[in-house]
């Protein structure tokens, strides 16, 4: 039912989609989608504008209009789905703490650009998004939607100094480890992503030592289970830094 009520306004353009908003909102009223905060309903909003001091932006404020009324049973059913649902898939939401909010960017934010870096001597950031840990990227995130994904051992950057040259540029990462994470988990949350994020294609960035065989393992096992065929490319790196092999995998 329509009611004149306070409720939460989310301005598009001051909103950098940072995250911070959502776990300050105890009844999960705010979600993050397509790097913007947003409702998830308006019946989850109680107006109470707890979230306002959250946002650096400014981009939160309580304003009265006609919405649906506020119903604490729908919120109630509304978390309890949510737990559920983390618990099922062994996920944990992204904006449970803040090493975790999502964050979409454009390499310059680092400093200078990346050509402007390079002429200086230094080798200029490709990363356009945090978190970057498979542990700590819900398979919702915005900027896995369309993606060219580089899914690596998180050995390899210290191996190989030019990855953000050679490897990352246009590309989502994606890292952990296949030896000590957990397998089924990152089967289960990669399945999830191929199913609903339309990947385009992926490079797994392995070392050559033999625990590092795991990952490709782990991606072709998803994407099995997802019921997708999405071009996998591998590339072995040498523990002295240098590029081995690079072979497209059959799905």
């Amino acid at each position: 039912m329509k009611v004149m009520r306070k409720i939460i306004e989310i301005d598009d353009e001051l909103c950098d989609g940072c995250g911070q908003c959502v776990p300050s909102c105890a009844e999960g009223a705010i979600q993050l989608v397509d790097g913007k905060a947003r409702l998830a309903a308006e019946k989850y909003c109680d107006g109470l504008g707890a979230c306002l001091g959250e946002c650096p932006n400014g981009a939160l404020q309580v304003i009265e209009r006609e919405a649906d009324d506020f119903d604490e049973e729908a919120v109630e059913v509304y978390l309890k789905e949510q737990e559920k649902g983390t618990k099922q898939t062994g996920f944990t939401m992204a904006s449970a703490c803040p090493s975790s909010q999502i964050h979409v960017f454009a390499p310059a934010e680092y400093g200078e650009a990346p050509g402007e870096t390079e002429a200086l001597g230094r080798v200029g950031s490709r990363l356009t998004h945090w978190p970057v840990q498979i542990n700590l990227i819900p398979p919702t995130a915005p900027f896995l939607k369309g993606a060219d994904l580089l899914i690596l051992a998180d050995c390899t950057p210290v191996a190989y100094p030019n990855l953000h040259t050679d490897f990352l540029e246009g590309k989502v990462i994606m890292m952990g480890c296949p030896k000590f994470d957990d397998v089924q988990g990152y089967i289960d949350k990669f399945t999830e992503i191929f199913k609903t994020a339309g990947i385009k294609s992926i490079t797994a960035l392995v070392m050559e030592v033999p625990c590092c065989s795991g990952l490709p393992m782990i991606i072709k096992r998803a994407m099995e289970a997802a019921g997708k065929e999405i071009p996998l490319e591998q590339v072995v790196i040498s523990t002295k830094g240098k590029v081995l092999r690079k072979a497209a995998l059959p799905a």
